[in-house]
């Protein structure tokens, strides 16, 4: 392993750990294989043998950091010989950490807790995201074959707390309205917010009991005295 000090800039601190997946960057290529900038004075070093494709220098590639059969700290882009399809001790409502491996026609597929697959479907997820992004979410369920399903949103009254924030700062973006309501079209609401249009139809409803919101026929307006309730 190189033992090449950091370069200008490159911070000491650990991005990753032993057992982490983790979206790091190719510090140099070389005939051993390439190297991963983690963090640390000592480059990660990510072989041949556990590479998918060989990367370039500068890009980034996801890997999972495991110890090797010399007591290394090494690199694989090999997740799947890691990360397993069928979950253990997990169940929904729980709290999770996502890290963003592949978006793909169905959604996102995301590695949790550094240990399991799951599924993010579109439906479920309330803002942009990347490969490599690494963010919290949930366990919305659990199939029956240990699978995940999974949320970027909290469930039960939390989720639509969450969602009620974000409506009143678009509101308060936009000067106190919205032109969006019960009978706006779902992909309009989801474009617009990032949520289903039943998440958002529960909080305005919440919102209203709130006294935080008046409806109207041609969208939402935040009441002018919402503060003060």
């Amino acid at each position: 392993m190189s033992s090449r000090p950091p370069a200008a800039g490159q911070s000491a601190e650990p991005h990753a750990n032993v057992g982490e997946v983790a979206y790091l960057r190719v510090s140099r290529v070389t005939d051993i294989g390439a190297f991963l900038n983690w963090g640390r004075p000592k480059e990660l070093l990510l072989p041949f043998g556990e590479q998918r494709f060989r990367p370039d220098e500068g890009k980034r590639v996801l890997v999972m950091i495991y110890v090797d059969d010399r007591m290394r700290p090494v690199a694989s882009m090999k997740l799947d010989r890691f990360v397993q399809d069928e979950s253990e001790g997990l169940a929904a409502g729980d709290a999770v950490r996502l890290t963003i491996a592949d978006l793909t026609d169905l959604g996102a597929k995301a590695v949790v807790n550094h240990r399991f697959w799951g599924l993010l479907y579109h439906d479920d997820i309330s803002r942009p995201l990347r490969r490599g992004d690494s963010v919290q979410g949930y366990v919305k369920r659990v199939r029956e074959d240990g699978r995940l399903d999974l949320s970027l949103l909290p469930p039960g009254a939390a989720r639509i707390d969450v969602v009620g924030e974000k409506i009143l700062a678009e509101l308060a973006r936009h000067d106190g309205f919205l032109a969006l309501g019960d009978k706006s079209p779902a992909e309009t609401i989801k474009a617009r917010l990032g949520v289903s249009k039943n998440a958002f139809k529960q909080a305005i409803g919440r919102l209203y009991k709130q006294r935080r919101i008046v409806i109207e026929d041609d969208g939402i307006r935040l009441r002018a005295d919402a503060d003060a309730d």
